[in-house]
């Protein structure tokens, strides 16, 4: 039998040591941009940015933090953004599950016209439905309203295909059998066709948050005042600051604080996360 020290044996451990070695390369190729933004959040304002000089300052200082922090009410910011992110996905949660049911239970005459159409928003890019949405969100009254960014994400055709995938692999007896004692479409869904479904629900929920928590330019286009903006909609007083250009020790303090929830989350629940989407089949 071939020994670790015999060139056969050698070979799976070289293998695996490459294997480490690439996927530490891409984990740490992928990080620098967070790895920068710390550093620079914590040099001093009055040392810019300069060619060969983007790291460490003289000194490490969190006056950038207490300067954003001073400059924006993030306060406001993170309740609107909470109350938009719940909004979403309460309302995408009922309409994806209804969605996917009907398509995957019923048979009805243009079915697949319906579903094809539905799915072919996802070919449709964001910006392209700014001027119709903007239009239809001042004909409403709803401008500057927090109502305002999450209505055009009430349905979700990523979501409603997911869904339907995930129903269509619940095994028809169980559904046979739920019909012949008499279960509604109510029972059916709740008790029959949701409990496997789970894991993709949880996937398709962590997708939404991390999605619209990050969303910039439909919140910018729709809302101009504090009252309403989300997180990333008001980090654009920071850009603006800067008579030569942005101040980035305190643009990438404010950035970091506005993504500090979802990354410590991720910390935090990184496995739970990982195997929502394993077990959902989305990649």
């Amino acid at each position: 039998m071939p020994d670790a020290m015999t060139p056969r044996g050698t070979w799976p451990r070289l293998q695996r040591l490459l294997s480490l070695l690439f996927t530490a390369f891409l984990a740490f190729s992928w990080a620098v941009p967070l790895i920068w933004a710390i550093i620079a959040s914590t040099r001093p304002d009055s040392e810019p940015l300069g060619r060969g000089d983007i790291w460490f300052g003289s000194t490490v200082t969190l006056a950038s933090y207490t300067r954003a922090l001073s400059l924006a009410p993030f306060d406001l910011y993170y309740v609107n953004t909470i109350i938009i992110v719940s909004l979403i996905l309460g309302v995408q949660l009922i309409t994806v599950t209804l969605a996917g049911f009907a398509f995957a239970h019923y048979q009805f005459i243009g079915k697949k016209l319906l579903l094809f159409f539905i799915l072919l928003q996802l070919m449709i890019p964001t910006t392209a439905l700014l001027a119709p949405n903007f239009s239809t969100i001042r004909q409403l009254g709803l401008f500057d309203t927090r109502l305002a960014i999450a209505i055009p994400y009430f349905g979700s055709a990523f979501g409603t295909f997911l869904v339907r995938q995930a129903f269509l692999g619940v095994p028809r007896d169980l559904v046979d059998a739920g019909t012949i004692d008499g279960a509604t479409w109510w029972q059916l869904l709740r008790h029959i066709y949701l409990p496997p479904s789970l894991p993709v629900l949880v996937a398709f929920g962590l997708s939404s948050v991390s999605w619209h928590w990050n969303e910039f330019l439909w919140p910018l286009v729709v809302t101009n005042s504090d009252k309403s903006r989300p997180l990333t909609a008001g980090l654009v007083r920071f850009t603006q600051l800067g008579e030569i250009g942005a101040q980035w020790p305190l643009l990438t303090a404010a950035t970091l604080i506005v993504i500090a929830p979802l990354f410590i989350a991720f910390l935090i629940f990184q496995r739970q996360f990982i195997q929502s989407f394993v077990h959902s089949g989305l990649k």
